[in-house]
């Protein structure tokens, strides 16, 4: 990659920002003054404010040809000055992604709102001494920040989002399987998956560091990750090892069952955890997101699901409607196929996107939940 720029690689995208020269314009008065002072413009001699003003324009299939022009456009692309101009041009749509691990390599698939619900499959081949994924992402979490997504394991990659390039992170202080993740002010916290440690950790992008920051109350395993209004939300998951938190042994049953359905709570700014919540229903938590100042979670009764929302809004007003926060409500169920049985083949996954929530089956099956309607519809499948 060069580090300077070459306006006839991207004459297009000139077009765009500088008149056309073939167009006839009036001459200038003073002929003699302009023929003195006349010389060439490149786009190399913008300034970064005009030059991120015509990238903005760039439609995001090209996002990835444009990064490899040079370094100064490269990193233009990891500003987020751009990222807040192509928001203002309403040329950020929210997507949603998802993961397939494999041993050849990593699946792909995005699904974008506002684009006819259509997925797009793209695929990033094992390392085999060269180029490609090399990180065992079997057990991985995933936590979007601004364009990029951390996968993490034991060891941690970024997917950017606009170019599909992977780069090595920092692992974190304990290997972790199955655990939860949360992105909060910027930062990821995890907690759960190691049967060594309760410990939640911290993980800073700027200075790409992980840190313990607390001890949870429940050493969870299989739990998954929420964070609304600064609170991070550890929830369901089974038992493993001890916590130190844990005094008065319970039974098999019930020790069970508190942790399937309940959740921790962890105040990020008073660095110190809430008073845990437990689902109504009881039942086993197998899918959770956070969507709109909520908190929705999918519990399995064996025979049926039951869908329930809590009210996280910590910071809401007094006119913004619900309970306030803490409260529980039961909403509809997501309406699954007669063949769909609930056994352990069957997966869930849960995405909140603005006022949706997004469900997925392992087999492809996509619904989606208007949380402002009440209702549940059909997404397109994925497959891959």
């Amino acid at each position: 990659m060069s580090d300077s720029c070459h306006s006839r690689h991207f004459s297009w995208l000139m077009k765009s920002c500088f008149p056309n020269p073939q167009h006839h314009h009036p001459q200038p008065l003073h002929r003699s003054i302009s023929h003195h002072h006349h010389h060439h413009t490149t786009i190399s001699s913008l300034p970064d404010d005009l030059l991120l003003e015509c990238l903005s324009r760039v439609s995001s299939s090209s996002l990835p040809s444009v990064s490899l022009v040079c370094r100064r456009w490269s990193r233009l692309l990891s500003s987020s000055a751009l990222y807040d101009l192509r928001r203002r041009n309403a040329s950020i749509y929210h997507t949603v992604f998802v993961f397939s691990v494999t041993d050849s390599g990593l699946f792909a698939a995005t699904l974008r709102f506002g684009d006819a619900y259509s997925w797009r499959t793209s695929f990033i081949p094992a390392g085999d001494g060269g180029e490609g994924f090399r990180v065992p992402l079997s057990h991985s979490r995933i936590s979007a920040i601004g364009r990029g997504f951390t996968l993490s394991e034991g060891e941690m990659v970024r997917y950017d989002a606009w170019t599909g390039a992977l780069t090595a992170k920092a692992g974190m202080v304990f290997p972790r399987k199955k655990f939860a993740a949360a992105m909060v002010a910027g930062r990821i916290y995890v907690a759960g998956g190691a049967a060594r440690t309760s410990a939640l950790e911290e993980y800073d992008p700027v200075s790409d560091k992980w840190s313990v920051v607390a001890e949870a109350p429940r050493r969870r395993y299989g739990c998954i990750g929420a964070a609304v209004d600064g609170v991070v939300y550890v929830i369901g998951g089974l038992k493993i090892g001890a916590s130190e938190s844990e005094v008065v042994p319970l039974a098999a049953g019930a020790e069970a069952h508190v942790y399937a359905s309940s959740m921790d709570l962890y105040d990020v700014e008073a660095r110190g955890w809430l008073r845990s919540r437990a689902v109504p229903s009881g039942g086993c938590v197998v899918a959770a997101c956070a969507a709109a100042g909520f908190v929705y979670v999918l519990t399995s009764h064996a025979v049926e699901l039951s869908f329930w929302r809590f009210d996280a809004r910590r910071k809401a007003t007094s006119g913004s409607g619900g309970g306030g926060f803490g409260e529980w409500c039961r909403v509809k169920s997501p309406p699954l196929p007669a063949q769909v049985r609930l056994d352990s083949s069957v997966r869930f996954s849960c995405v909140g996107v603005e006022t949706r929530s997004t469900r997925g089956l392992r087999e492809g099956l996509v619904l989606i939940y208007d949380a402002a309607a009440g209702e549940w519809s059909r997404g397109r499948i994925c497959r891959r």
